[in-house]
């Protein structure tokens, strides 16, 4: 059996993977942004509210909550990417990390659930970007290790559509729970359930115990560190991700916020539910299109290009049109931007990676610009909102960080 899988394991692969194994996978990859986004939009606004000590304001409360747990991300991802690079289980390499790390993750969410202080909030959300990034690191390597190039637009598109789903169900379940305790149990037990399908009913591609490179914490940590001179595609790649999700990171920290206290909605709650779903309806009807599309004419630079300039747009109408219908029509366009380069981007990515027998790690090293965003967003939102001219100024910056990520795109030279 070992001797078999070897090179499906560590070579390129040739065959597509099932639609049962993709649907099973989307499906996974969505459970874990409701454990991810039910607190995000919802959740942890409503807690830094309740918990911000006298003379402390609500947004930095919760840019430091959630920026601290970005720092986590960043760490776990890479690390926990390469040790799925390593593991010589007969599950698999990456099933196990799956079932680990959404199992914690739930845990952690109910951690969250009962936090009284803001050390206590800061800590279980630290714990639940830790354990759910350990599941996510395996989830999204486990594309290459089975999706040939020319597939990984669409199957790309698919995990773009569970990802905004999970959004839109985090969201709901944060709504309509009944609180925030029952928000994040609620959020915790869906993380598990939509897991179970594909750590049950598929096993990943088996790497022999002969295979396995050793765990050298020093070679490890080496391993982190990608050259830009030797890889400079993946260097391009890299940044346009990272300005392209820091634009959105500013544009959606303090959308509870923004609702509730320039457009003084009554139920600003309810509005970013409204809004979430606005922007899911318009990322669905594009993100599996962009990727099918991608695949078919064999180009990506077009359409993330496209997509970063179509998101600049949308973040331009928060800060000159600040209206309810202004916020809808920037939902709508962010949705639309977003499904295309959500689908498109991640196919560009992959097709940059240095090595087949460190996707899993470099992998992480490229979610880094996912995450490092959510660091870098509170740090430049709380003084520019609280003292630079607060949201129509944020909403300009972030328009103009998002433009310049799409425009680099054009450096990358080895993929079309």
């Amino acid at each position: 059996m070992n001797r078999a899988a070897a090179p499906e394991a560590l070579t390129e692969p040739t065959e597509p993977a099932g639609r049962g194994w993709t649907a099973a996978l989307s499906l996974a990859n969505g459970a874990i942004w409701v454990g991810w986004y039910g607190p995000l939009q919802i959740l942890l606004a409503l807690q830094a509210a309740e918990l911000a000590p006298p003379g402390t304001a609500k947004e930095s409360v919760l840019a430091w909550v959630t920026g601290a747990g970005a720092v986590v991300s960043m760490v776990a991802n890479p690390l926990f990417g390469a040790l799925s690079d390593r593991t010589a289980s007969r599950f698999g390499r990456r099933a196990p990390w799956v079932l680990a790390g959404v199992l914690g993750g739930a845990g952690a969410l109910v951690l969250l659930a009962g936090a009284g202080t803001v050390a206590g909030m800061a800590l279980g959300w630290c714990l639940v970007q830790l354990t759910l990034n350990t599941a996510f690191a395996a989830i999204t390597a486990a594309v290459p290790d089975r999706v040939p190039h020319g597939r990984r637009g669409a199957v790309g598109g698919w995990l773009g559509a569970a990802q905004i789903l999970g959004v839109v169900a985090g969201t709901g379940l944060a709504t309509v729970a009944g609180g925030v305790v029952a928000g994040y149990l609620a959020c915790a037990g869906f993380t598990v359930l939509g897991t179970l399908p594909y750590v049950l009913l598929h096993r990943d591609p088996v790497l022999p115990a002969g295979r396995r490179p050793a765990l050298r914490l020093r070679a490890l940590l080496a391993g982190f560190t990608i050259s830009p001179r030797r890889h400079p595609d993946l260097a391009w790649a890299w940044l346009t991700r990272f300005l392209i999700n820091l634009g959105n990171a500013l544009a959606l920290l303090y959308l509870l916020y923004y609702l509730r206290d320039v457009l003084h909605r009554p139920d600003p709650d309810g509005g970013v539910l409204v809004l979430t779903a606005v922007n899911a309806v318009t990322l669905l009807g594009t993100v599996v299109v962009a990727g099918f599309w991608s695949d078919r004419i064999g180009r990506r630079q077009p359409f993330v290009l496209g997509a970063g300039v179509l998101m600049t747009v949308a973040t331009g109408l928060l800060a000159g049109w600040q209206t309810w219908p202004g916020a809808v029509c920037a939902a709508a366009l962010l949705g639309v931007g977003f499904g295309v380069f959500t689908s498109v981007d991640f196919a560009l990515m992959t097709q940059v990676l240095p090595a087949a027998a460190d996707r899993g790690k470099d992998l992480g090293v490229i979610n880094i610009a996912n995450a490092l965003p959510q660091v870098a967003a509170p740090v430049l939102a709380a003084p520019i909102v609280q003292h630079l001219g607060g949201y129509r100024v944020l909403y300009g910056v972030a328009a103009g960080i998002g433009l310049l990520g799409a425009l680099l795109v054009r450096r990358i030279r080895g993929v079309a």
